[in-house]
């Protein structure tokens, strides 16, 4: 999996769930190839998505995006996403 279709995963799969998602949530719903998320592709995605990631307690964190958000042009691509 490319960076840019983990991206898009991630990015569709949070809109669908506005109240959040776990990584095993999302790891496991969305069939990503992954154990544990990559902390590169990860810091990508709080810039690119505007990606949050909240724990409470020693509850595994929640991840979610803003329900608006516009996507700036890639450093990877070039190309507004």
């Amino acid at each position: 999996m490319r960076y840019d279709e983990f991206r898009d995963t991630i990015e569709r799969a949070l809109r669908e769930h506005p109240d959040g998602l776990t990584w095993a949530q999302l790891r496991d719903t969305y069939a990503l190839p992954y154990v544990r998320a990559c902390p590169t592709w990860t810091h990508h995605l709080e810039q690119e998505i505007a990606l949050t990631r909240e724990r409470s307690g020693n509850a595994a964190a929640v991840w979610r995006v803003p329900k608006e958000h516009a996507r700036p042009t890639s450093p990877h691509t070039g190309a507004a996403r």
